[in-house]
This record gives C-alpha cells, structure tokens and sequence, in this order.
C-alpha cells in the first residue's frame, strides 16, 4: 500500500484542504498519517476523520518581539526530532504540506530522510512557514498563478485549492430548520475564520437591528466568542464553528459576509456565494488577505470592505447593495474554469510515489 503523511495546522484553512484530499487518497490506495500540533484545530478536525494523527512540539517565527520567540526555537527543534522519529517509523513514499508553522520540522525531517515533499500555497505570495519549506520541496502546488512567480525553477504548479466536495450536497430546507429560519427572507453567512474576527463581530453585531429587518443572519463567530446576551434573539443564530451542517448552512445562504482567507474565498467562488470580504489589515498580518481580497474584486467576484472602513454603517450599505447585485456576482463566478484541484494535487501526489 502507497503510504502519504499529510501535515498542516494552526487555522482550519490549513487543515480543510488536507480534509478535502484525503476521500481521493484513499481510493487511490494510500495509506494516510497526519501530522499535526499537539493541541491546535487540526487534532480534532483530522481524528473526526479517523486518521492516524501524531502530535508533535511546534513554534512560530515572529517579525515582532515576544518572550517566546526565546523559547519557539527548542520547541521547533523538539518538533524536528520528533517528525524524524514518526517519518522512521511510517516510511511514507510522499508527504504532502498545506502550510502552518507545525509544518516547517516535518518538511526539513522528510528533506532529511530522503522523502518527497509537495507543499500547497493558497495566498498569493508564500507565507515565512513555507517561503522555509519550499526549498526542500519537489514542488509547489499554488492557487493564484501569481504566487509561483517567486519561486524559482520549475516547481510551481497552479492548481487552485482542494474543495470538500460535501460542502456541493447541502439542503437549503435543513440549513433553514437547522437554524429555526423561514424561507421568506434572505439569508446571509458571517464568516469570521475558525479563530474568530473580532472587528467583524462586533461590526455585525452592532449592525444587528438594522439587518434584521431585512435578513436573517448566521453568524460564524469563532471559539469562545458567542455573545451570551444575543442568544435567543428571532432570526440570528450563532455558532463557534460547524462542520457537518456547514454544507447546509451555505445552501440556505443568499450572501456571504467572510474574511479573505484564500481557502474560505475559494469555497465561496466553488459555491457561487456572493460575497464581500473584509481582509486582515496590514497591521496585523502580511497583507496576504488583502491581496487575495483584491484579486477578486478586479475578477468581479467579491466586494471589499476594508476593515478599516468598516463602521455600521458601512456594513448595511455594502450588504444592501450586495444583495441588490447578487445576480451580478453570480454570472461571474459561474464563467470561472478553475480545475478540479483535488484530482490535479492527487495526480501530482501520484507522480512522485509511482517515482519511487
């Protein structure tokens, strides 16, 4: 049997894609590990999926001063050891990367063991966990043509993202029961990211009256942010996160109010939901989301709300008109021809072990 270790963690959209790939891995014969962090997202995403999964010690790498930036350091190099030891014991053919701190020792630990590593970039200019792994990788799998621009030789491959494919099964009926909504008003999804997004929160919360009156809101908000005062409140529901009824919950929604998050965008676009997205400001990432926010915009796919211009009032108009032009979005989601990437990355997976 073909063996693959799949790594990736942190924030689910390093994990969703993983998900996604892992039905088709199986039909083709693999064997599948995960790798991940001790105690991050990924642990129970991946275990619901009765995948093996070996926790190992991970760190970040700051551009900004912390007391852990002194301790990160051993933990990653605990980490290292620690892949070399699982990666001796499983013997995969391949490993396949979607990106996270975690990732970074079991990366250089495959390197290390002669062991082919394919990494996936989402945004559109690599991220410091894998601009450190993509020089020990085989290739590079991208989902904006625009990342593989940096990276040199032939290793970059634009494959767009893996998409779950149940997230294309939901029933609009039991995303509308499942909430207690009705079928006589619009609906619309608040995706703050499975960490949350607080700006976007009490942007939306504050925006409740008003939206109220002209939508039903579900409302994504993130681990240990559910407002106790507004539960119970006639056409707004909130959750942590959801998995299984997440299929759902996009079949009963007319427009998508989300972070630029590549892989959320992309499960936008797949879906046709139209969408404004509200972007990390810079000030508290790289700008990746802004770039990806961006792109989309220029393609006619999403508006993009600043996080910096965002006030209630701007979120009810940009909302209303979204809504007035929905169709508009729609057509030009629907001329999009990206690939499957999930047969395309299982195809590239495949390459390299029949290789072996």
């Amino acid at each position: 049997m073909k063996k693959i270790i799949l790594t990736g963690g942190g924030t689910a959209g390093h994990v969703t894609p993983n998900i996604a790939l892992i039905p088709e891995l199986i039909k083709r014969g693999y064997s599948i590990t995960y790798i991940g962090s001790k105690n991050g997202i990924e642990r129970k995403l991946i275990e619901e999926c009765g995948i093996p999964y070996y926790g190992i010690s991970s760190g970040k790498f700051r551009r900004y001063f912390d007391l852990k930036n002194f301790t990160d350091p051993v933990r990653i190099l605990k980490g290292y050891t620690e892949a070399k030891s699982i990666i001796r014991k499983i013997k995969p053919d391949v490993v396949f990367s979607k990106g996270g701190f975690v990732t970074v020792p079991v990366v250089l630990a495959a390197d290390k063991r002669k062991v082919p590593c394919i990494i996936h970039e989402s945004d559109m200019s690599p991220g410091l966990a894998n601009r450190i792994c993509i020089p020990h990788a085989v290739k590079v799998c991208t989902n904006f043509p625009e990342a593989g621009e940096s990276i040199q030789g032939d290793k970059a491959i634009t494959t767009g993202t893996p998409i779950r494919k149940e997230l294309f099964s939901g029933n609009k009926i039991a995303g509308l029961d499942y909430c207690g909504f009705t079928a006589n008003k619009p609906v619309m999804l608040i995706i703050g990211g499975s960490l949350g997004a607080q700006a976007v929160n009490t942007a939306v919360r504050e925006a409740l009256p008003q939206l109220l009156t002209r939508y039903q809101v579900i409302h994504l908000c993130g681990a240990g942010k559910i407002d106790q005062s507004l539960i119970g409140t006639e056409g707004y529901v909130q959750f942590e996160y959801v998995k299984a009824e997440l299929c759902d919950l996009f079949a009963a929604t007319d427009i998508v109010v989300s972070r630029a998050g590549a892989n959320a965008i992309c499960e936008l676009l797949a879906l046709k939901k139209p969408n404004i997205l509200i972007p990390l400001p810079e000030t508290v990432s790289r700008g990746d989301q802004i770039l990806n926010a961006r792109s989309f915009e220029k393609q006619g796919y999403s508006v993009v709300l600043p996080e910096e211009e965002l006030t209630t009032y701007s979120l009810i108009q940009t909302v209303d008109k979204l809504y007035e032009d929905r169709n508009r979005y729609i057509e030009a989601m629907s001329g999009d021809d990206k690939k499957d990437a999930v047969q395309l990355i299982a195809d590239i997976i495949d390459g390299y072990v029949n290789c072996v």
